[in-house]
């Protein structure tokens, strides 16, 4: 039987298909053979933690934990959870410049000043943040707006670092205008700054899964989902753009990563640039 040799921990074929359906089952994340590796590498370090002998030893302690707490361990030690403040850039010009002026006339014009977002797959926060620094400063100079954006994951982990509006200098380095939008604080004799309270209020954090229930009413203005979609197979992606599309009010946006499009899955959206798309 193959198996993958490194230090000292050993992923056989049998337990590598097991764990490769349970997270598929779970969450949808799609762990072909190339992901094999990662596999062992990020979980050998959790065995090491606890004392495990084996993946298989492991994966028994898992499923017999009835509180879930060891399974959610292994879903964030398996999660990737790269960020940063204002990531591909692109998608928040088209929010300023274009998308959330004719949001803010239209709404203005129907007396509804509520604007409602989803940051889906939010990681350790500087998605939403950005997002809600991007909206805040627009409507700033429009009267008075109720700006809420939900942002969700799957890693407890990052969800509780995203809560916590901190981050090192080193996160804001590569935008230091949006130092305007947090607190300075000294921990450690390191530099750290940490969101300030208009944004905290703006931002919802909440655990969720994918592939589970959305407990959303819908009627959103814009979902951000990047980076995401990439680990799921096509018919895990058909299925969340279908979904998403049903949470967007008519002239919602979906934004997705710079290396995902919706070529190749059947859906309503309107293509209006690469990784924006319109619901109608």
């Amino acid at each position: 039987m193959q198996t993958l040799i490194a230090n000292d921990m050993v992923l056989s074929e049998n337990d590598f298909v097991k764990i490769s359906k349970i997270v598929y089952d779970h969450c949808g994340i799609n762990l072909h053979d190339g992901k094999k590796e990662l596999v062992r590498a990020r979980l050998a370090k959790r065995l090491r933690m606890c004392n495990f002998t084996s993946f298989a030893e492991y994966m028994d302690y898992v499923l017999a934990d009835k509180t879930g707490i060891e399974f959610s361990i292994m879903i964030d030690s398996l999660s990737t959870n790269l960020t940063g403040f204002f990531r591909e850039p692109k998608h928040f010009e088209f929010m300023q410049n274009k998308f959330l002026p004719e949001l803010i006339d239209r709404k203005r014009k129907l007396n509804n000043y509520k604007i409602r977002g989803w940051s889906a797959g939010c990681s350790s926060g500087q998605e939403p943040y950005s997002i809600a620094m991007t909206v805040l400063d627009s409507v700033q100079s429009h009267g008075r707006w109720d700006v809420k954006i939900l942002a969700t994951d799957i890693s407890t982990k990052m969800l509780d670092v995203a809560k916590t509006g901190t981050y090192d200098a080193e996160k804001l380095e590569s935008n230091p205008d949006i130092k305007k939008h947090f607190v300075q604080n000294i921990a450690n004799k390191c530099k750290i700054f940490t969101v300030n309270q208009y944004l905290k209020d703006a931002v919802i954090f909440r655990y969720l899964n994918l592939m589970g229930d959305w407990p959303i009413r819908g009627h959103l203005d814009f979902i951000f989902c990047r980076n995401v979609m990439i680990y799921f197979d096509k018919p895990t992606q058909s299925y969340l753009v279908n979904r998403f599309w049903d949470m967007l009010d008519s002239g919602g946006i979906l934004f997705t990563g710079h290396s995902e499009s919706l070529t190749g899955i059947e859906h309503k959206f309107s293509y209006v640039r690469p990784t924006i798309y319109l619901k109608p």
